[in-house]
């Protein structure tokens, strides 16, 4: 009896053996077989591609062919960006647009129509941030981060929905931050914004799956970008700029924009539901999905170590410099600023 009973387990384990391994052949099949999507000649829209993450995924892009159009609200800053782009051989199109403003924003995507055509690839990578304690914020630093952050990529995707209905096809990438999969202390606005857009990216990319159209949410970790010098600080200005800043530029804190840059194109071109760039974020979603008590407790604590001062003044972090934020601490940060078009700080 009891080698029966033996038997029977083997065979069961044999025939779950068999049909998980048929199912991830049949799954690493699809995948092979899934025709590449290629960036050549078509047309992709970058939000905030002016300086930052946004430029760099632009010259990425440029690289492989794409006619790019990329908006943003400060002019000067987006023409150096697009005489930069087309130096390196790009058919850009640069379009000043507040993209908090929808009237604003149909009228840049339909100024792409008339020039390229329909969009193939829209990029919601926009944003603000603003740091400081909770009781430095006023309702005016939230609403700044919710129009920023959920507002204007609702703008822009309806704006381009009905071609890529039309069509039956689509791709739409949403840079959200792991500040919306955990809400980091003296940055509530800013994660209260991105939570919104997390949501705002699964609901839609359920929905227009069955039109073609793919949704990529993407939520990076500490990127070196350039912009703490063009984000807002509140509260003790010099301090909460030193540790934003310092942070930023720690190899094992933060990632290089390049590097994120490709991760998020390479997404966006298998048409992945997220993408959770850099270790760090990894580790903080899977924290607060397996551990929240714990996950709270450590920002608890985090926000403890941060400088408690009410101050609703804010500053632009290129106005909080000290020789800390000076030394070599920041050397990375302050190299990529030079590279990413953010030295020049404008001035909305």
């Amino acid at each position: 009896m009891a080698d029966r009973r033996k038997d029977k387990d083997a065979a069961r384990i044999s025939v779950g053996t068999l049909v998980a391994a048929g199912v991830g052949a049949a799954l690493g099949l699809r995948k092979a077989l899934k025709p590449r999507f290629h960036f050549s000649s078509r047309t992709v829209l970058i939000t905030g591609g002016s300086r930052g993450l946004g430029l760099v995924m632009a010259r990425l892009l440029v690289k492989e062919g794409a006619r790019v159009a990329i908006c943003g609200r400060d002019e000067a800053t987006l023409d150096r960006a697009r005489d930069e782009l087309e130096r390196e051989g790009g058919e850009v199109l640069a379009i000043p647009c507040d993209v908090r403003d929808q009237v604003q924003v149909e009228a840049m995507v339909s100024a792409v129509h008339e020039r390229w055509g329909a969009v193939d690839v829209l990029i919601n990578n926009a944003g603000v941030i603003q740091v400081g304690p909770l009781e430095s914020m006023t309702l005016e630093d939230f609403r700044e981060a919710v129009d920023t952050h959920l507002w204007a990529p609702l703008y822009t995707t309806l704006a381009v929905l009905p071609e890529m209905k039309r069509r039956g096809v689509g791709r739409i990438v949403n840079i959200s931050s792991v500040g919306g999969r955990v809400s980091i202390p003296h940055l509530v606005p800013y994660a209260a914004s991105k939570f919104a857009l997390v949501g705002l990216s699964d609901g839609i990319r359920a929905e227009l799956r069955q039109d073609g159209i793919l949704v990529t949410t993407v939520c990076p970790g500490l990127l070196r970008t350039g912009s703490p010098r063009n984000s807002w600080f509140k509260g003790n200005h010099e301090k909460e700029y030193a540790w934003f800043v310092v942070g930023d530029s720690l190899p094992f804190m933060s990632m290089s924009a390049e590097a994120a840059a490709r991760k998020v194109i390479a997404a966006c071109r298998r048409g992945d539901a997220e993408a959770l760039v850099g270790l760090p974020a990894k580790l903080a979603a899977v924290g607060r999905t397996l551990a929240p008590d714990l996950t709270a407790s450590i920002t608890a604590f985090v926000n403890r170590a941060l400088p408690q001062d009410s101050n609703p003044d804010r500053v632009r972090g290129s106005e909080c410099e000290t020789p800390l934020t000076r030394s070599w601490l920041t050397e990375l940060t302050r190299r990529a600023a030079e590279r990413n078009n953010e030295n020049e700080v404008p001035i909305h």
